[in-house]
């Protein structure tokens, strides 16, 4: 068994080490983050003044954004210190990642100091790596010890480190196999990575096929007289790229480091056809030296005055108001609308029109180039897909964006362009292949034909995974499928996963089921978000017919799915990802545990429409809140009503899953899966092991709560926020009836208040704000604007 990966060292607190620093804290791995002695230090200086640099990376993470920690106490983990006096304490270490300067010189003077200390010769040997993008191995270690170019290798991360998934992984020649097992293992099972590995060639894969992309696109904007918004429009979600398309990105991630890469590309890749593309035009070199960077210094280019957005007009320079063609804008909007990313892509390239002809353009001319770099870059068609979809976020690769056009008619519509193609593509197309993607096989270029692919069976889809020809349970809102090993699987297939009639008629059929004929239960949604909460437009619909018999049917429908869930027989776990608001965060509540993906958005946010939670929320936030106090413990609740009423009346969201633990919105037993693609099989296997481990539901709790005299205290805090306008009156009507029912009502306090009184008071309170003109002002507002009103 391979050494583990337990304590890591990262050399320079900049942006990208002290991001890597986080993220590896956020895995709860000990931290030694270095840097430089700051030069104008005296000699005998304290310590703490020499680690000023590091110390400074350090306090620049707690201000991040978005934040590199998913919660602020894994801070802790991290320990700085500086290159003269604790790079010892570096070497000792199992990880050492160099993220400094990108300059030849630097990084070869800091390996022979680390050589000096990090031989292996007093312990385990470390594993040393670079964070480089664009220097190659050979020329780092120049002058190192075969023992120092045997254990090194380069990790290069994706900023910021967090949030992108994509890994890439070059070993040099001399590389030991154990030492490239090693950091994918730590890469892939802790920081919950996508691992690619790359060839030691200028910016590897993702840089290299992606900046060609974003290069083509931008020198082809000003060949056919288009505008940054209408070539926006075309490369973002019509392509299957990210909202924010090419030059919406260029100002997020910064226009000096898109140069930066453009330039090392240009001046590197002197052997390479394209070369051409990566030299960037007059106009941007001009935004650079003019410090128009993006939204690092206020404006790229688009930029912001006042409450509208401008455009920068590249054949003047001048700042303009944003239009772009409305015809552009028209057909793509209609395309983007193309639920499957595969069929939306087919129908960009077969507009007619300036938009499908401009796309034909930039992608064939990105399809014919990733292939042209098999075999220099890597050997592998799936590894250049990844790459993109892991590190630039697009929903295909260029190789399954190919076969989405159809591989042949794309292949012969590029030769008629007179595009260049490899011979291995040739071969493909003689030999009469259909696409690269076959099932589980892929194309081989070594081999010239389909091979087997090498597949994770902890990433299975919910589509692999399910059992059957049929759904065991199914209705208009949600099915039931079995998923194998004794689980089944309930998921919703409502608009936004949201909640309505059929959803929770299928909680209360699916536990039931389960009950019956399997040992465990397990919800997951597919789509964007895990579940937004209630059909909001349904409920509204329903107050404007004033249907109030069967609006409390359906809040005590859904209390008793949660509640259901919660005493069920079999364990049921939730999983969720991303927005977990409202009636999906009641879900979690009701589950008997969460497998939640790192980056959850969680929390009970009616009021932002002028309700408070209806599917138990109050009364399972209260008494999650609550369920660690020991039985005959005399311990006044008001303490925990008041945090609990706080996250409920200020709609607190939790930004991470981490953070929802932090909250209370889950368990901290609760697991946090931090690869999207290994949750299902995660929470697969917590849900078989809570029922191998013996599951019996819980025994109902009752809670002295703080009654009148908590209303009466609560009452104080709101007219407070009121007199200093931070909070409506209506906004204090619907706290003060939120107080109600977490003080257990008036009488609160007399007696040990059970589920079904918190719930009975949850459902009048819900039911009371549903007939007031404000709270329905407010859901008509965010049903029409998607934000809330504030009146």
């Amino acid at each position: 068994m391979l050494s583990p990966i337990r304590r890591v060292a990262v050399l320079g607190a900049g942006v990208m080490g002290s991001g890597i620093a986080a993220h590896c804290a956020n895995a709860g791995i000990p931290v030694l983050l270095l840097d430089i002695v700051p030069p104008d230090a005296k000699p005998g200086a304290p310590k703490a003044v020499r680690d000023k640099f590091a110390a400074g990376g350090l306090a620049k993470l707690a201000k991040a954004k978005p934040p590199a920690f998913m919660h602020p106490r894994n801070a802790a983990l991290v320990t700085v210190g500086n290159f003269d006096d604790d790079l010892a304490a570096a070497g000792a270490c199992d990880l050492i990642v160099e993220a400094i300067v990108e300059r030849l010189d630097v990084k070869q003077q800091l390996f022979a100091k680390l050589e000096q200390v990090a031989d292996g010769s007093s312990g385990p040997s470390p594993i040393i790596a670079s964070n480089t993008s664009g220097l190659r191995i050979s020329d780092m270690l120049a002058g190192r010890s075969e023992w120092f170019r045997q254990h090194f290798v380069v990790t290069h991360f994706f900023n910021p480190p967090r949030y992108m998934k994509l890994l890439e992984l070059v070993a040099g020649p001399e590389t030991r196999p154990e030492v490239c097992k090693r950091v994918e293992d730590f890469g892939r099972e802790l920081l919950g990575k996508g691992i690619v590995w790359a060839k030691d060639t200028p910016n590897f894969i993702g840089n290299r096929i992606g900046l060609h992309s974003m290069m083509t696109t931008i020198h082809l904007m000003l060949e056919r007289g288009l505008a940054p918004e209408d070539v926006d429009a075309i490369t973002g979600a019509p392509m299957g790229h990210p909202r924010s398309a090419t030059f919406r990105t260029a100002d997020v991630v910064g226009l000096d480091t898109v140069g930066h890469v453009a330039a090392n590309c240009y001046k590197t890749l002197v052997d390479d056809e394209d070369r051409a593309t990566f030299a960037a035009p007059a106009y941007i070199t001009k935004m650079i030296e003019n410090s128009q960077l993006g939204d690092k210094t206020g404006g790229g280019f688009y930029k912001k005055v006042g409450s509208d957005i401008q455009t920068l007009d590249p054949a003047t320079g001048a700042y303009r108001p944003k239009g772009g063609d409305k015809a552009i804008a028209s057909a793509c909007k209609s395309i983007a609308s193309v639920e499957d990313v595969r069929a939306r892509v087919a129908k960009l390239v077969a507009d007619e029109g300036t938009a499908g002809k401009f796309a034909w353009t930039v992608l064939s001319r990105s399809l014919a180039y990733a292939a042209r770099r098999i075999p220099e870059i890597t050997d592998s068609v799936e590894a250049v897909d990844d790459a993109m979809k892991w590190g630039y976020a697009w929903e295909l690769g260029p190789f399954e964006t190919w076969d989405a056009l159809g591989f042949a008619k794309t292949y012969d519509r590029m030769k008629a362009d007179g595009l260049a193609l490899p011979a291995w593509v040739d071969k493909m197309r003689a030999a009469n292949a259909t696409a690269f993607y076959a099932g589980d096989r892929i194309w081989d270029p070594s081999r010239g034909d389909l091979v087997a692919r090498q597949l994770d069976p902890r990433e299975a889809t919910w589509e692999v995974m399910r059992r059957g020809g049929a759904p065991v349970l199914a209705n208009k809102g949600a099915e039931c499928w079995d998923l194998g090993d004794g689980v089944l699987g309930l998921t919703f297939k409502t608009k936004m996963n949201s909640i309505d009639d059929n959803v929770i008629k299928m909680l209360h059929e699916g536990v039931e089921r389960a009950e019956q004929d399997f040992r465990a239960l397990v919800i997951w949604n597919q789509g964007e978000h895990f579940c937004v909460g209630a059909d909001l437009f349904s409920l509204a619909g329903a107050i404007g017919r004033k249907e109030w018999d069967g609006i409390r049917t359906m809040v005590r429908g859904y209390q008793g799915a949660t509640q259901r869930m919660k005493y069920a027989q079999v364990p049921v776990v939730a999983a969720p990802w991303y927005a977990t608001i409202g009636g999906g965060l009641e879900i979690c509540l009701g589950a008997t545990a969460v497998q939640a993906y790192t980056e959850t958005v969680a929390g009970l946010v009616e009021v932002g429409v002028g309700l408070i939670p209806g599917g138990a929320g109050t009364l399972n936030l209260l008494w999650r809140a609550l369920e660690g106090v020991p039985q005959g413990t005399d311990v006044d609740t008001y303490a925990f009503v008041t945090q609990v009423f706080k996250n409920i009346a200020l709609a607190e969201r939790a930004w991470s899953a981490e953070d929802a633990k932090a909250r209370g919105f889950f368990r901290q037993g609760d697991g946090v899966s931090f690869d999207r693609a290994r949750q299902l099989h995660e929470a697969c296997r917590r849900a078989i092991g809570l029922a191998e481990a013996g599951h019996h539901p819980p025994v109902p709790r009752a809670y002295k709560l703080p009654g009148e005299s908590g209303i009466a205290t609560l009452q104080m805090l709101v007219n407070t926020l009121v007199a200093g306008k931070y909070a409506t009156p209506h906004d204090a009507t619907i706290a003060m009836k939120l107080a109600r029912v977490l003080c257990g009502g008036t009488s609160g306090s007399t007696h040990a208040v059970t589920e079904d009184e918190i719930l009975e008071l949850e459902c009048e309170a819900f039911l009371s704000l549903c007939g007031e003109p404000l709270s329905q002002a407010r859901m008509q507002y965010f049903l029409m604007n998607q934000k809330p009103l504030r009146n």
